[in-house]
């Protein structure tokens, strides 16, 4: 399955204003306890940490656990006092490594 992010914010932001970013990460965060159709456990595939970063300063992150469903939401608040790029990334289980760049454009 190809890893795909939806990604929303506000462009432009209000300088200095208070900003709700949204993110779902297209994974099926399975947790190695279910059982496929032929009885066999699926192996444990989970997105386990969530960082954005503006600049290279960590501005949030997530711990992910097996009990996050598939396909995780999160939704975070930023103050956005300096424009520059966000860098969304996720890494997981047996290597896993997804990484999205938006533009933080301030009005």
């Amino acid at each position: 399955m190809a890893t795909r992010a939806l990604i929303h914010l506000p462009s432009p932001a209000p300088r200095g204003s208070v900003i709700e970013i949204r993110c779902t990460l297209q994974h099926p965060m399975e947790t190695g306890h279910r059982r496929d159709g032929n009885g066999r456990l699926q192996p444990r595939d989970i997105a386990s940490r969530f960082e954005c970063r503006l600049d290279g300063s960590l501005m949030f992150a997530a711990d992910l656990y097996p009990a996050v469903a598939a396909n995780p939401y999160l939704a975070f608040a930023l103050r956005a006092d300096r424009a520059g790029s966000l860098v969304f990334s996720w890494t997981g289980d047996g290597g896993f490594r997804h990484q999205e760049t938006r533009p933080l454009v301030l009005a």
